[in-house]
């Protein structure tokens, strides 16, 4: 069983308060200190009961995992799913939120992580949803200990005004389903093609829509054979490019 910590880690640029620390989980491998890290950014609804279930199962792969708070400059970290706006009311957040800092405050994640000395200057970024688009984006242009060495973004949702720019200089994993009801089969094809020849792996699931990996009931999205079989993708994938 895995060890979950709550932290507060530094950041470039303070918040609308001055505090220039951001709250994060950082979760642990039960009975060892593991290697490798990995950042793993949070969906749009936040640092969810299902966002921490995922990072304790990568934490019992072997790896220090940090869940950083992104909405944390609002004063928000979860958003219910269960309840009937939730989707309204994180889109609004999102909507609120500095793109730029947020992406700053990734990185600075990324930076903390490598000087673990647990996670032997070795990490990762595995996102969902909003965050596979966060993650995406701090690896572009980003340089030293803020770059990170591999990427796992399922259905990341703001690809499509991502992948034109500049290149991810880093081994990387994308997830989407062929019935995505926010990003159009075309648009998901071209980002197939842009992220292929940059040397990425991609996998479409057949009948998958967004978000097909969160169990939540009331969003019904979920997909349970897509979840499991993109999960043990994304586990073997892991072993290969970010070994423990």
């Amino acid at each position: 069983m895995s060890d979950s910590y709550e932290i507060t880690i530094p950041v470039a640029t303070p918040g609308p308060d001055g505090t220039a620390h951001m709250p994060a989980t950082l979760v642990r491998p039960g009975g060892t200190l593991g290697g490798g890290g990995i950042v793993l950014v949070q969906e749009i609804f936040g640092r969810s009961d299902y966002m921490r279930r995922r990072a304790a199962d990568l934490a019992e792969l072997g790896y220090n995992v940090l869940l950083p708070q992104v909405f944390w400059r609002m004063g928000v970290d979860t958003i219910p799913e269960q309840s009937p706006n939730a989707l309204e009311v994180a889109m609004g957040h999102v909507q609120a939120l500095d793109w730029e800092l947020a992406v700053a405050d990734i990185r600075n994640a990324i930076t903390w992580l490598r000087d673990d000395p647990h996670s032997e200057e070795a990490v990762a970024l595995v996102g969902f949803c909003f965050g596979g688009g966060l993650a995406y984006a701090a690896l572009q242009g980003a340089r030293g200990r803020e770059h990170a060495d591999a990427l796992v973004s399922y259905y990341g949702s703001a690809l499509p005004n991502l992948v034109d720019g500049p290149t991810v200089h880093a081994a990387s994993l994308h997830h989407f389903g062929d019935q995505d009801a926010w990003i159009p089969l075309e648009t998901i094809k071209h980002i197939q093609e842009v992220v292929e020849a940059d040397g990425a792996e991609f996998h479409l699931w057949d009948g998958a829509n967004h978000a097909f990996d969160n169990p939540v009931p009331e969003l019904g999205l979920h997909d349970p054979r897509a979840s499991r079989e993109a999960w043990e993708v994304t586990v073997d994938w892991l072993a290969e490019h970010h070994p423990v």
